[in-house]
């Protein structure tokens, strides 16, 4: 394998601990291991004549850009045409690329501009393949099928728990703290659940993506201060112990792709408590065959969340089962490297089947100028 030159956007990055800096800085560790000169770059923020001086400055050989819309539509303002023109593009659409951003507008015209424009797309589940096929359905031949892993970037030591009793059950829910991932519903939820059992507390762990969001959040949390609590940010380094030191891992998401959260909770032998929604399915309750590794809930309906939430605190031989499932089940998933000479892999035909580069600056160029008239509508 040759060496190159890897410049990845992505929303966030490291510092910021969110599931697409945490994946992107599992991608940057490991090729750069394989021998890739890699950069990580955020572009949450970033003006266009910013991207287009870094990638003057690093002068990649090509860009994977992770999450269509909030990573890639950067890509499309005309300050940026000349900069990457010629550039092979990979892209990694999110869930939210492909459940929501999609089946709006103007969103869904970013998000289908950039994927027209990828050599090639990444998914790493059979669920976003086959939604895939519904947004770009001319475009399959494009994508590649990646395992996803997982890992663990340290040992540092976590208070998770504080000051909470032994009898006491602890949920855990890490997520950037936007709409999408429902942390304010999830919140409003578990004041049923405690009212019915005093001993269940829960921590949300995450960064303020959304502000409008975060304020309602941070209103109700500190509303509810004595059995729930925010840590904006966990070191990556404590993640492994924080996810030890609760009892029940949380996804309250309205849409996923493949949950970072869900593998990490599996890796730690917790059971899972998610919401039913197709990216949850798999991670959740495995293939045909598998023992279930959690329990699902229906995101429309609270009363259900506080049935399958008492069903966990009330079953401690129930949350052993689930979580000795998903240790086992997360033993046998493909490691780093696998995930990593994979995505070499797609790299290298990304680069072998690159069109044109006036042809490839051309079509994105124009998609971003009616996306700039639609926005003026």
């Amino acid at each position: 394998m040759s060496s190159f030159r890897l410049l990845i956007l992505t929303p966030t990055a490291l510092p910021t601990v969110s599931g697409n800096a945490m994946t992107a800085e599992r991608w940057r560790r490991s090729l750069v291991g394989m021998g890739l000169d890699v950069r990580v770059i955020a572009t949450e923020g970033l003006q266009p004549d910013e991207m287009g001086n870094e990638i003057i400055r690093f002068k990649p050989d090509l860009l994977h850009v992770h999450n269509a819309y909030r990573a890639g539509r950067i890509l499309i303002h005309d300050a940026l045409s000349r900069a990457w023109r010629g550039l092979p593009l990979i892209v990694s659409p999110s869930g939210t690329d492909m459940n929501i951003e999609s089946r709006r507008q103007p969103a869904g015209e970013i998000v289908r501009a950039v994927l027209g424009r990828a050599n090639a797309i990444i998914v790493q589940s059979e669920e976003g393949r086959a939604r895939l096929a519904e947004v770009i359905p001319g475009r399959m031949g494009r994508v590649f099928f990646v395992p996803k892993a997982f890992v663990w970037l340290g040992e540092e030591p976590s208070n998770l728990q504080g000051n909470a009793g032994t009898d006491q059950v602890l949920f855990f829910m890490p997520a950037g703290i936007r709409p999408v991932k429902g942390n304010l519903e999830c919140l409003l939820g578990f004041e049923s659940v405690h009212a019915l059992r005093p001993q269940a507390r829960i921590v949300f762990a995450g960064p303020a993506l959304d502000g409008n969001y975060t304020e309602s959040f941070r209103t109700e949390v500190n509303r509810l201060h004595a059995y729930a609590r925010w840590v904006p940010q966990i070191p990556p380094a404590a993640m492994r112990a924080a996810y030890e030191a609760s009892d029940v891992v949380l996804n309250a998401s309205f849409s996923e792709g493949l949950s970072n959260v869900l593998l990490e909770g599996k890796a730690a032998g917790k059971p899972l408590l998610a919401s039913d929604i197709p990216g949850n399915r798999w991670p959740v309750l495995g293939d045909p065959g598998d023992p279930a590794m959690g329990v699902l809930y229906d995101p429309k309906d609270p009363d259900d969340f506080v049935k399958k939430a008492l069903l966990l605190i009330d079953d401690d031989p129930l949350r052993r089962k689930l979580g000795d499932a998903g240790a086992a089940y997360a033993s046998r998933m493909p490691g780093p490297c696998d995930e990593a000479r994979a995505l070499v892999g797609v790299y290298e035909a990304a680069m072998a089947a690159s069109l044109p580069g006036q042809e490839q600056g051309q079509r994105i160029k124009g998609q971003g100028r009616q996306q700039t008239a639609n926005s003026k509508q």
